[in-house]
């Protein structure tokens, strides 16, 4: 069934609670056969630890949105996965679930093996604190190479800001790190004021006159698609477009996509990457 032939009170947090809630097992229940599928309103509110009236009138549309907190455990009483988690906050509060920090995001081998397929288009995979964790080929050649610098230079924001060498390189270094500046501020809400990107903020701000005059700025922006300019020290001027994408599962990573702005640049960057070319 597709979502276009769903009840509209599917479409609802009320009516998404009592589909989930209908789809779970009740196991062996006491008192002899239900009369219902799945478990009753009780035994969800037991689960998620709310009390049954309070529950019930979310089911019914009533009373006010529930905090993070509870939606948490909601989301572990009805067993969602990851997808049903994420539906549950959009649902509740129009904005997908806070990005868990727990753990630092794994790239996975999938992942690595996509952007190593694209040979003549620099990729790389990034977290929401912009730190480069993955990288291809083509990256290295019209980009720089990622594995010879340390982690802490992997991060786009700081060699944005603290190295002299990305200014010589950006012709258009100005409307660059405005975009990316605003863009890592809707980064750092997409991960619910991560204590991470707090500290990159706070850091950059005390190291960087620029940064704190963007930052203080206060936009927003989405990554979404765009061109860039670059002077590489072997192939002279790049005209590159972008494509940036959410890469779902992954706690917050993010894939961006280069490719040759004109044919010309394309044949630039093939010679790049032939063999003897040197960056």
């Amino acid at each position: 069934m597709s979502i276009n032939t769903l009840p509209a009170a599917n479409l609802t947090l009320g009516g998404f609670l009592r589909d989930r809630r209908e789809r779970l097992s009740p196991g062996t229940a006491r008192g002899g056969r239900r009369r219902t599928p799945g478990l009753r309103r009780e035994e969800v509110a037991t689960r998620a630890g709310v009390s049954v009236t309070w529950y019930t009138w979310l089911e019914q549309g009533r009373g006010g949105p529930p905090s993070d907190e509870v939606l948490e455990r909601l989301s572990r009483a009805l067993e969602l996965d990851a997808s049903g988690r994420e539906v549950l906050f959009l649902l509740a509060h129009q904005r997908p679930p806070p990005v868990e920090h727990a753990t630092p995001p794994a790239v996975p081998a999938s992942l690595q093996r996509l952007i190593d397929a694209l040979p003549v288009s620099p990729a790389l995979v990034k977290t929401l604190t912009w730190d480069v964790v993955a990288w291809n080929a083509a990256a290295v050649a019209v980009l720089g190479d990622y594995a010879a610098r340390s982690s802490r230079e992997r991060n786009v924001l700081r060699h944005l800001f603290l190295d002299p060498v990305a200014r010589k390189r950006l012709p258009d270094w100005e409307s660059d790190a405005r975009f990316v500046v605003a863009a890592f501020r809707m980064d750092t809400i997409r991960s619910g004021g991560s204590p991470e990107a707090a500290q990159l903020a706070a850091e950059l701000r005390e190291a960087s006159a620029d940064f704190r005059r963007f930052w203080d700025e206060r936009e927003m922006r989405t990554h979404g698609v765009g061109r860039k300019r670059l002077r590489h020290p072997v192939a002279g001027w790049l005209n590159l477009e972008f494509s940036a994408l959410a890469v779902d599962g992954t706690n917050g990573l993010g894939l961006v996509i280069y490719t040759a702005a004109t044919p010309a640049d394309g044949k630039k960057i093939q010679a790049l990457l032939s063999p003897g070319a040197s960056s």
